[in-house]
């Protein structure tokens, strides 16, 4: 039986789950709604710091790996501002990302060594290899290198993250790993709606994706008992 106060706990968590997916919903909506693009100027940068915030609140029993995942989430935020302003700032927002995908590596390390499980690494390296394989045609030249960097960088943070499920096995490490690969599944699919081929479900399949990998890596702070 739960006791009180992780009964509070859990609600607290449900109640800002349930607050987080209307925000994201927002922010999808505004991207189909031309008569209301404000929605998604407010909501998409709303929505992830909502989710920073649930981590900033959660008393951790790694302190260090709520700071890293913290610094990861306000990275993203200003990469989620860089993707929607009205000018080219893919860069800016590559970059952004690139930095929060190695704050959570930073994060990640806190709970297992580098290469704790050799599989995953090897796993994400064939998964890299193919999503590149497919983007590599339609890249412009000045990105490929900068792509190419980012493509590790995810690839080997979804690594890292299911390699300490595979050694922890519970439940903060279990919500690394599918954030983790929600994140290489989001950024995948933006990749071949702008490189390859764009499809109409593009901004809902991103950031659906997108904002579960954040509250995965988000519930993967381990808690302070």
């Amino acid at each position: 039986m739960a006791t009180p106060a992780r009964a509070v706990t859990r609600a607290a968590t449900g109640t800002l789950a349930v607050v987080v997916a209307a925000s994201a919903a927002l922010a999808i909506a505004g991207a189909y709604w031309p008569a209301m693009p404000w929605l998604h100027w407010l909501f998409k940068p709303l929505t992830t710091l909502l989710i920073a915030w649930s981590v900033w609140r959660t008393p951790s029993a790694l302190p260090r790996y709520r700071t890293w995942v913290l610094v990861g989430l306000v990275l993203s935020t200003a990469g989620d501002v860089f993707l929607m302003l009205p000018i080219d700032a893919f860069v800016a927002g590559l970059a952004s990302f690139l930095l929060a995908h190695l704050a959570y590596l930073i994060a990640l390390k806190q709970r297992e060594r580098w290469f704790a499980a050799m599989w995953p690494f090897a796993l994400y390296a064939v998964i890299a290899g193919l999503v590149l394989s497919q983007l590599w045609p339609g890249l412009p030249g000045e990105l490929r290198v900068p792509v190419v960097v980012y493509v590790v960088v995810l690839a080997a943070m979804a690594a890292q993250a299911l390699a300490v499920w595979w050694r922890r096995r519970d439940g903060a490490a279990l919500c690394g790993a599918w954030g983790g690969a929600c994140f290489v599944l989001s950024d995948a699919l933006l990749a071949w709606d702008r490189f390859v081929a764009p499809f109409a479900a593009a901004s809902f399949a991103v950031l659906a994706s997108y904002w579960l990998a954040q509250w995965g890596l988000a519930r993967s702070v381990p808690r302070q008992p």
